[in-house]
């Protein structure tokens, strides 16, 4: 038997046993040795994951039935197994998140050199990725609510890491808190269809779907937490102290963390309820929430004084412009001719976006703790003059910063240029405020690339010196990856990118691998 079959089962099982054995590891070598171990088995999983679905199409993976892929047993009308569903869309973001977890974790190694409980850190981690990686691959409403609490609880402690800072409390306590109001949400919201259909299968219930009073209600609650969760102004407020008060690895895996909000909103709207949807009120509430976003976090960024905490703010505004993108998408999903001339174009854009944002939002966090380790603040006002002490920190720094602002030719620019010619067709106002947002972009990072790293040497930095070199391959591995993306544009949307989309816009293949797997 091929073991590639149990691939969706070892993306979340790996992570899980990686969780439960780490307390084991208090000797800070083997710790360290198991933390790469299992966070790189994980990445290769994920990568494995998303090849076999590219070769084969959609992977359905069945737990505890007689067949693994037997969703609907003889006599069965509805699958009631756990049951993962992994398309397109869902192994392009288990990929993008497990590089960037990758990345995070072996920046983290020397950070835990600094603190006690590294081995709870770890352990922490990993239950963070199995609860992101779950919530991607899960075909079950439910199970993508445990998945992501699983993930929610593992991020309160790990924003409190540094427990002893009264502001690193109060951020986790801010997230716990908006974080259980949206989990009730989304738990009502379950409740409702599974009352409505008698299953929790999307697939399921997309089959079934009917659009009445209970389920718009369902959808409002869904759509609410989901835009919470992922930063979505006006529901972003957690994100500025969460994002800043983490250690830096962890900041950097949050990104892509919030991305699977972020996915459970577009699966949601497309694959559950998508042709179902008669009116574009929820299309268009999900573009206001990306011009709100992108316009409102890059004013806020603007004027922030410590750096990752402007860098916080622009997760929430790059996050605008995937809303931007698929929300234009979502607008012409039952119109097939708006769909071919923008619409396809618009969610090419949007969902490129969530891997550029990953790999360079996730680099800048980690250039900005590397400047917190070496030379201890990250205030603009004392920073200055290190791009002599720490020459590779400043280039990566630079390559990210040139990305988040969409400068060519790096990653940044294509999905940009994406999102503003197709929302162009939609109103020229939409690419009005993407381009703004740009600008302000750019004028920010230019700020922070003056204060910290140009201008005279200052003598409290004297000292100052690159860091060490796990940090430096972290951060690395998501430079190459931004590379990769840039110089590689045409192989990123073909394989990457366009697939993606293409599984998200298709709602009767999302069903037919489910209710059509084992007859």
């Amino acid at each position: 038997m091929n073991w590639q079959i149990h691939l969706p089962a070892l993306l979340i099982a790996v992570p899980l046993l990686g969780a439960f054995a780490a307390p084991a590891f208090a000797n800070r070598r083997l710790r360290d040795v198991w933390f790469t171990v299992m966070i790189a088995a994980t990445t290769v999983i994920a990568f494995l994951l998303w090849r076999r679905v590219g070769t084969e199409g959609i992977v359905v993976y069945v737990m505890g039935g007689e067949n693994w892929r037997l969703t609907l047993p003889s006599g069965m009308k509805l699958p009631i197994r756990i049951i993962m569903e992994v398309d397109a869309f869902s192994a392009f973001m288990a990929l993008s998140g497990s590089i960037v977890s990758f990345a995070g974790a072996i920046f983290s190694l020397r950070f835990l050199d600094r603190t006690t409980g590294g081995e709870k850190f770890v352990a922490l981690y990993f239950l963070l990725t199995a609860g992101m990686l779950g919530m991607e691959t899960t075909g079950d409403l439910f199970n993508f609510f445990v998945f992501l609490e699983i993930a929610s609880v593992a991020s309160y402690g790990l924003i409190a890491f540094w427990r002893n800072t009264p502001e690193a409390i109060e951020a986790s306590f801010k997230y716990m808190l908006l974080s259980t109001i949206a989990a009730l949400m989304v738990l009502i919201g379950v409740g409702i269809l599974y009352g409505r259909y008698g299953a929790l299968n999307m697939a399921a219930i997309a089959k079934s779907m009917r659009l009445g009073l209970p389920e718009k209600v369902a959808l409002a609650l869904f759509v609410a937490a989901l835009a919470m969760k992922c930063g979505a102004v006006p529901l972003h407020m957690w994100v500025p102290d969460a994002y800043s008060q983490a250690p830096a690895g962890i900041s950097c895996f949050l990104v892509s963390v919030s991305q699977a909000s972020l996915y459970g909103l577009f699966r949601i709207s497309f694959s559950v309820y998508g042709r179902a949807l008669d009116t574009p009120a929820v299309a268009w509430i999900i573009i206001v929430f990306g011009i709100l976003s992108m316009f409102i976090a890059v004013v806020m960024a603007v004027i922030q004084k410590e750096v990752k905490r402007l860098m916080a703010y622009h997760a929430v505004s790059q996050t605008g412009y995937m809303l931007l993108g698929v929300g234009v998408g979502l607008l012409a999903l039952t119109h097939p001719q708006a769909m071919s001339e923008y619409g396809f174009t618009a969610m090419q854009g949007g969902i490129f976006h969530i891997i550029n944002h990953a790999m360079y939002k996730g680099l800048l966090f980690l250039t900005a703790g590397s400047i917190f380790y070496a030379s201890g603040t990250l205030d603009l006002n004392r920073l200055g003059g290190l791009a002599r002490n720490m020459p590779y920190t400043t280039v990566m720094f630079v390559v990210s910063a040139a990305a988040i602002a969409g400068l060519p030719p790096v990653n940044g620019f294509v999905s940009k240029l994406l999102v503003y010619e197709s929302s162009f067709a939609v109103h020229p106002i939409l690419t009005v405020m993407a381009l703004v947002t740009s600008i302000l972009t750019l004028a920010s990072f230019v700020k922070v690339f003056q204060s910290a790293f140009l201008g005279p040497a200052r003598a409290r930095f004297s000292e100052v010196r690159e860091v060490p070199r796990s940090m430096l391959v972290g951060m690395t591995v998501l430079l190459v990856a931004i590379l990769w993306l840039s110089f590689m544009p045409t192989w990123s949307l073909s394989k990457l990118v366009g697939p993606a989309a293409q599984a998200l816009v298709d709602q009767a293949g999302y069903i037919e691998a489910i209710m059509r797997s084992g007859l």
